[in-house]
């Protein structure tokens, strides 16, 4: 029998997948935001030209605000003409165009490392109204006594030998990222020190939508528009939670603008959703009509090596599986658009930017490699 791994080991790297995996192709400025009426209010984006970042800004425009950008130049700078954009780079400590500037409110996609959380306090500090940090759900310990975790769940505790070991954004994945969590923890917990009361963290899970860098949930819509039988991994009542990347630049602006601090779970919905739910909403909202489900078990898929989380998005076996509970979010004004509608932005961008010679990379199935698994299935039914 295959050893399984810790949680952490299943999730580090697809909830971190977007610190390494760049875009593919261009980022897209698809998002129709329309900029509303100013509300004399200024909104700073640290980054603000991927995935995350550019679902910040059209939020924050279409709620009025003057927004600016700081960033590199490097990544999609043909992006946001007509805002101001200050160059630096956090991890050479270069935020000298930040000093003395002003903000109602921060919101921070890229805050990795301790230092940067730090160095961008006391840069900012006393000059902002709040600061939002897109922390993550790896944030929490790997192991955790409930099913259920909610923002009093230990958080992963990390050695100051360790925190030595990544200097730069790009090294967060270091040691096959078994930082990545626990650093986040740290960024925010550093930030609440010094600016008490005026941060909000919240803890996305996998991020999905339009510009997504990763392949997760784009497999599993782009294999059920193609019809015929789907390979469906372990427990169909297993709970399948993400975060809509829309969902989540509108979080950060409304709980900045409303200053509504402390740490958030960012991920899942209003109710449960199972996979198995998810997977016919994908073929109701795509009208993949020959599409059917062969569900495979946990045993027969790690006796055949499938890789949790990887050649099976969102899956994990049992053991290792929680509910990221969002109701702290909910009562403080969390809303969650329709799963219908992020399974169609989904399409529509993958539509728009891959062609039919794109190979999955790091996450789903191969299409032989299912066909010889369903055939193995049956096999062992019979």
């Amino acid at each position: 029998m295959t050893s399984r791994p810790t949680r952490r080991a299943l999730l580090r790297t697809g909830l971190a997948a977007s610190v390494s995996l760049p875009l593919v192709g261009v980022a897209q400025d698809t998002s129709g935001a329309t900029a509303a009426e100013g509300n004399g209010k200024k909104l700073l984006v640290l980054g603000g030209t991927r995935f995350v970042g550019p679902a910040v800004v059209d939020a924050a425009i279409a709620r009025g605000y003057e927004v600016t950008l700081f960033n590199r130049g490097v990544s999609n700078p043909q992006l946001y003409p007509e805002l101001e954009k200050l160059r630096g780079d956090r991890n050479t400590g270069d935020l000298d165009s930040l000093r003395g500037r002003k903000f109602d409110v921060v919101v921070d996609p890229s805050c990795y490392l301790p230092s940067h959380a730090s160095e961008m306090a006391e840069v900012l500090g006393e000059n902002i109204g709040h600061y939002v940090v897109i922390s993550s759900i790896s944030a929490y310990a790997d192991v955790q006594e409930s099913y259920v975790v909610d923002e009093e769940s230990p958080s992963g505790i990390i050695t100051e030998e360790n925190v030595g070991k990544v200097t730069t954004i790009q090294e967060v994945m270091v040691d096959g990222g078994i930082y990545y969590g626990p650093l986040k923890a740290l960024c925010e917990q550093k930030l609440e020190e010094l600016m008490p009361g005026r941060v909000t963290s919240l803890r996305p899970g996998v991020i999905c939508g339009k510009d997504d860098p990763s392949d997760r949930l784009p497999y599993w819509v782009k294999r059920i528009s193609e019809g015929g039988e789907v390979l469906c991994p372990g427990d169909p009542d297993q709970d399948m939670q993400f975060t809509d990347v829309l969902d989540l630049g509108g979080w950060s602006v409304d709980f900045g603008e409303r200053g509504v601090g402390g740490v958030f779970n960012a991920v899942g919905f209003d109710g449960k959703v199972t996979l198995q739910e998810f997977l016919h909403g994908c073929k109701v909202v795509l009208g993949s009509n020959d599409t059917s489900f062969s569900w495979a078990d946990e045993k027969f898929l790690l006796e055949h090596e499938v890789r949790p989380f990887s050649e099976m998005p969102f899956w994990l076996p049992a053991e290792a599986a929680h509910h990221y509970s969002p109701q702290r979010g909910i009562d403080s004004g969390m809303t969650f658009r329709p799963i219908a509608e992020t399974i169609a932005n989904t399409m529509a961008w993958w539509t728009a930017t891959r062609d039919a010679s794109y190979k999955w990379r790091y996450y789903g199935m191969a299409k032989d490699r299912e066909l010889d698994l369903l055939g193995k299935w049956h096999g062992s039914q019979e």
